[in-house]
């Protein structure tokens, strides 16, 4: 005879428990690093965002980094004073604007460079070639069918 199921335990697991878990797991490996370099977690991702893509406006930074307008205005201000970024004004569009990186913030990931693939190669290591593979490629997978299904569904 089967037990029937706990209506007080959930049915399944909690993912994004389960996601902030890993993602706080493998950011302690990198906070040193960035702590060393005078950088939040979140700068750093809107440098990588900058360095991935080139000059930016505030509104594709804050898509490819999950930032609010709101905090993203108030972190390049301070990314701006720090020496990180620099803004510039778009020619065809006077209100609109370009962040890209300057010499100094270039110079920074130089030095931290060796020390976030130093944690790469250990994470892999620890985990295994293989398996960390599969993992980049199961969340690829994983983003491109959410991606997929928050289109709007045409009828």
């Amino acid at each position: 005879m089967k037990t029937p199921p706990d209506p007080a335990r959930p049915a399944r697991r909690n993912l994004p428990l389960l996601l902030l878990q890993t993602r706080e797991r493998l950011l302690a490996r990198f906070r040193p690093v960035l702590q060393a370099g005078g950088i939040t977690e979140q700068q750093y991702r809107v440098l990588r965002a900058i360095e991935a893509g080139g000059p930016l406006e505030p509104r594709q930074i804050g898509a490819i980094c999950h930032l609010s307008s709101a905090s993203l205005t108030g972190m390049l201000a301070r990314m701006e004073a720090m020496g990180l970024v620099a803004r510039e004004r778009l020619a065809h569009d006077q209100r609109r604007v370009r962040v890209s990186l300057t010499p100094a913030s270039r110079a920074m990931f130089r030095r931290m460079k060796p020390r976030i693939e130093a944690i790469y190669q250990t994470l892999e290591a620890d985990l295994g070639a293989e398996l960390t593979g599969e993992i980049y490629d199961t969340l690829d997978r994983f983003l491109a069918r959410l991606a997929a299904t928050d289109a709007p569904k045409k009828e």
